[in-house]
């Protein structure tokens, strides 16, 4: 038979064991909640646009994560739920200069530049 001084102590290292446990999973959520936070915002351009092009309307489309707001050249762009974005950029002729722009909730920001030379069709076929 088992006595109640011998119980006294299992139950005392299975109450700190019990805190432990409870402090360890406490931390761990509150380190995979933060990731987010200590990341930032981020832009993944999903589909490689060449810098010479012949047509003026070009699509920009790729993923924003981590972001409170999204803008092409100063413009508002909006995600889907899971980030993506796809936006219309009209080139003007010659030298265009593209940048997305995005911002958290804390302020933190994070730009793409990408250059472009927009050379009409016709143009391309004399050279």
């Amino acid at each position: 038979m088992i006595s109640k001084d011998t119980l006294t102590p299992l139950r005392t290292i299975f109450g700190y064991l019990l805190a432990i446990s409870a402090v360890v999973i406490l931390v761990s959520y509150t380190i995979i909640q933060a990731r987010l936070l200590l990341v930032g915002p981020e832009i993944i351009i999903t589909n490689e646009l060449s810098q010479i092009q012949n047509q003026r309307h070009i699509m920009v489309e790729g993923e924003a994560r981590n972001i409170a707001y999204l803008t092409l050249n100063g413009r508002r762009i909006y995600t889907d739920r899971q980030g993506s974005f796809s936006e219309e950029l009209v080139l003007e002729n010659g030298y265009t200069i593209m940048t997305l722009r995005a911002a958290d909730r804390y302020g933190r920001e994070t730009k793409i530049e990408k250059n472009f030379v927009f050379i009409p069709a016709s143009l391309s076929l004399i050279n």
